[in-house]
């Protein structure tokens, strides 16, 4: 399994988030997940920063560690025709280390351009365009596309990295697989559902790389990982139907107000104890996945985690579920 590190925007400055990559590589991460926000969850999490000046700062900064979005929505804050400019020119700047993870979208984030949110069959639809329209621009072609909802009058690339960018898709359930799933170099999902993993080898009939994140608050006062862990990060427990629907954060607060510490506690590993960290992966590992990206809870926390990871978590991590792979993306 690659063990990967979430670069999380929503809680962490741009600059920070530079540092923190470059410290994550030197700590022995295979790869590192970029989230793609316009909000944070909530608003005590604090930051947003725009993910791909990040990604390009990080790949600049570092040499060996992949790199991915988790994820980008290519329908409504951007055309699909930017975002594949935007994943060429990350891929070129990192030296084909990244992989172009895309997803649907939520309305948290891609309200902000005026479009309204459609229904969940909408969204399907213009995804679907989305990615036709960044496959082929990715694959070098002079792209004119007429559809449904999106148009492009002869677009094409001309900074390509060396090998075509392979592309993720973000799926929650077997409809979003059979939809998407043979556009897909990689599956990208936030729940341990092996069932799901069975259905995407069968519409690919390959062994694809199957990429999950996992949430995690290490400190070494247990009580203090708790209460930042329900501060910041209550809302993971919503599920991806109500989570994509709401508004912002003050829809997330509201919806989480009766989520306790102690349920935080019980779904997301806590405190000092590496143990649990190393067991939180365990359903990931059996339900077929070959990458799991860990979120570490907490912006100011991210220094202090990584000589964490580096000197105890990463060693125990590979120890429990494998080596380092050659390279990030062939460790399916």
């Amino acid at each position: 399994m690659a063990i990967g590190y979430t670069l999380m925007t929503e809680q962490r400055d741009p600059r920070s988030l530079v540092t923190d990559g470059a410290l994550a590589e030197r700590a022995g991460f295979d790869f590192a997940a970029c989230s793609d926000h316009y909000f944070p969850w909530l608003r005590e999490q604090g930051h947003a920063p725009y993910a791909w000046a990040v990604l390009g700062a990080v790949a600049a900064g570092t040499e060996r560690m992949g790199l991915m979005s988790y994820v980008t929505c290519p329908t409504f804050r951007y055309h699909p025709a930017v975002v594949a400019q935007k994943a060429a020119t990350v891929a070129q700047m990192s030296g084909g280390r990244f992989l172009l993870g895309l997803g649907s979208g939520e309305n948290l984030n891609e309200h902000v351009v005026g479009r309204g949110w459609p229904p969940v069959n909408v969204r399907h639809e213009m995804f679907g365009e989305a990615l036709i329209i960044i496959r082929q621009l990715l694959d070098g072609e002079s792209v004119s596309f007429v559809g449904e909802h999106y148009r492009t009058d002869s677009a094409r690339l001309h900074d390509l990295p060396e090998t075509r960018v392979p592309l993720g898709v973000a799926v929650s359930g077997t409809q979003g697989v059979g939809l998407f799933g043979a556009s897909a170099d990689a599956m990208i999902a936030v729940q341990p559902d092996r069932g799901l993993v069975r259905h995407f080898d069968a519409v690919t009939g390959m062994d694809l790389p199957k990429i999950g994140q996992q949430p995690i608050c290490w400190d070494p006062d247990r009580d203090e990982a708790i209460r930042r862990a329900h501060e910041q990060f209550r809302w993971f427990g919503g599920g991806w139907k109500v989570n994509a629907e709401l508004p912002g954060p003050a829809g997330f607060a509201a919806a989480t107000r009766f989520v306790r510490p102690e349920d935080v506690a019980e779904a997301i590993p806590c405190g000092p104890d590496t143990a649990r960290h190393v067991e939180a992966l365990r359903p990931w590992a059996q339900a077929g996945y070959s990458h799991v990206a860990l979120v570490q809870i907490g912006g100011e926390s991210q220094p202090e985690f990584l000589e964490y990871a580096r000197d105890e978590l990463l060693p125990a991590l590979r120890r429990e579920y494998g080596g380092v792979p050659e390279h990030w993306l062939t460790a399916a």
